[in-house]
C-alpha cells in the first residue's frame, strides 16, 4: 500500500497561545517552560503567545515579558499573534520572529473576534505587513484565514470569499496564508476542494469539534500541503466562536505522519514529556488520545520501520 503523500511536513506548533488562550492564565515562566518543552521535542515553529488585551485574552498577559523571560531559541522560530497594527507594534519591540494575523471568511466571527468588519480587517493587513518588512530584520507574516470551511452564523461560506482572503492578503504582503476551520466544520472532501480552488502554498489549522480534524490533516496532506497547525495535547479554541473546541494534537499529528513515512522532525518521546508537563500546569488529562496512551509500542515512539507503508515514489 502507498499514498502520494511529500517526504517531510513543517509542523507549527500553536499550543502555548491557542491552547492556553482559554485557560485559566499561568505564571510567564510556567509558559516559558512550556515552550522550551516544545523546542527540545523538535518543534522548529512554535506560537508563543498573543499580543492582545489582557481584558479581552486574560491568559495572553504579559506576552513581551514572556518572549524577554525565553529569549532567543536556536533553530526555532518565535510566533506572536497580533490582532492589530497596535498588538504588531508591540510584537516586533519585544523581538519575535514571526506574527501571524487573523482575518475572517465569516463577517459575523469577525466581527465578534477582532471587532471589525470582514474588510475593516482586510484593510488592516497592509500597515501590519509593512511594519514587519520595515524592522531592524524583516519580520515574516503568515495570514491566517478563520471560518475558512464554514461558519456557525453564516453556515456555508464560499470558497470564492475564501480565496478572495487568500488574494488580499497575498497583496497585502503577507508572506503565506494559512486557512482555518475555526469550528471544526470542515470533511476531507471539503478541504480537497477548498485546496483544489486555491492551488499553491497554503497552510492549514484544524480544529476536532467533530472529530475530523485529523482526518481533514491527513487530506490536507494528501493533497500536498506541507505546513500544518496543531496544538500539544489537543488544547484550544478560540472564546469568541460559537461551539469551538480544541486544536488537532499534535502528538497525534506526529504519531501517524511518521508512521507513514512522513518526516516531521519532532521526537515524540520528548512530545509526551511534554504532553505531561502540560497537562500538570492545567490541571486536569489532555484531549489527545495519545497524550493518554502513548506511543504504539512501549517505549518507541519514533518513526516506524523501513518496511512499513510511504509516499509513492
Amino acid at each position: 500500500m502507498s499514498w502520494s503523500l511529500p517526504p517531510a511536513v513543517a509542523i507549527r506548533d500553536v499550543g502555548p497561545r491557542d491552547g492556553l488562550q482559554v485557560e485559566a492564565p499561568l505564571p510567564i515562566a510556567r509558559r516559558a517552560e512550556l515552550v522550551r518543552a516544545l523546542a527540545a521535542a523538535g518543534l522548529r515553529e512554535i506560537e508563543v503567545a498573543a499580543f492582545v488585551s489582557p481584558r479581552a485574552v486574560p491568559a495572553m498577559a504579559g506576552a513581551a515579558e514572556l518572549v524577554a523571560e525565553l529569549g532567543e531559541l536556536p533553530g526555532v522560530v518565535r510566533t506572536a499573534l497580533v490582532p492589530n497594527e497596535r498588538g504588531a507594534r508591540d510584537a516586533l519591540a519585544a523581538g519575535v520572529d514571526a506574527l501571524t494575523v487573523t482575518v475572517s471568511a465569516s463577517p459575523e466571527y469577525s466581527r465578534r473576534n477582532t471587532r471589525m468588519e470582514r474588510e475593516q480587517a482586510l484593510a488592516g493587513l497592509a500597515p501590519i505587513c509593512a511594519l514587519a518588512a520595515r524592522a531592524p530584520t524583516p519580520v515574516p507574516v503568515d495570514v491566517v484565514v478563520s471560518c475558512a470551511f464554514g461558519s456557525p452564523y453564516e453556515g456555508e461560506i464560499a470558497l470564492a470569499e475564501v480565496e478572495r482572503c487568500r488574494d488580499a492578503a497575498l497583496a497585502a504582503g503577507a508572506a503565506r496564508v494559512t486557512v482555518a476551520d475555526t469550528t471544526g466544520m470542515a470533511t476531507p472532501v471539503r478541504v480537497a476542494a477548498l485546496l483544489e480552488r486555491l492551488g499553491g502554498e497554503v497552510g492549514v489549522h484544524f480544529h476536532e469539534t467533530r472529530g475530523t480534524g485529523l482526518l481533514n490533516a491527513w487530506a490536507a496532506v494528501e493533497c500536498g500541503v506541507t505546513r500544518l497547525d496543531c496544538s500539544l495535547g489537543g488544547l484550544g479554541g478560540s472564546p469568541f466562536a460559537t461551539g469551538a473546541a480544541g486544536n488537532v494534537a499534535t502528538e497525534e499529528l506526529v504519531l501517524v505522519l511518521e508512521d507513514a513515512g512522513v518526516a516531521t522532525g519532532v521526537d515524540l518521546d520528548a512530545l509526551l514529556r511534554a504532553s505531561a508537563l502540560l497537562a500538570e500546569l492545567v490541571g486536569r488529562p489532555l484531549p489527545s488520545a495519545v497524550a493518554r496512551s502513548g506511543p504504539r509500542l512501549a517505549g518507541s515512539a519514533g518513526p516506524a520501520p523501513a518496511a512499513a507503508p510511504g509516499p509513492a515514489a
